[in-house]
């Protein structure tokens, strides 16, 4: 499937240190401020397919919130069990005020 850059919010909706959900078409995305860096994660745990938008942000790691889980936002690894397989991971382009997502298109 093709792929393409999708505007799903803007900058003041995730303020530095917290997360921001989003339901777009095709997918169900977490948006991540980090430090002012915009990260953009699946709202899927691989455990169990519990809702990341519900976890909690710490530093790098958003950990969900039915069993510890924890993954890197940037990267998507396990940072912290029972999760052994890590998350999608989108790239992101900023560009003045709005975040756009690359994900796949119909």
């Amino acid at each position: 499937m093709p792929k393409s850059f999708v505007a799903v919010a803007k900058l003041s909706d995730v303020p530095p240190g917290q997360i921001h959900f989003v339901d777009t078409e095709n997918e169900r995305v977490v948006l991540c401020n980090i430090d002012g860096h915009i990260y953009a994660i699946e709202d899927v745990c691989t455990h169990d397919g519990g809702p990341l938008e519900e976890g909690f942000l710490e530093g790098c790691a958003i950990e969900c919130p039915r069993h510890g889980a924890q993954f890197d936002v940037r990267t998507g690894e396990v940072l912290r069990p029972p999760a052994y397989l890590p998350i999608r991971t989108f790239p992101v382009r900023i560009e003045g005020d709005t975040i756009s997502v690359e994900m796949e298109s119909d």
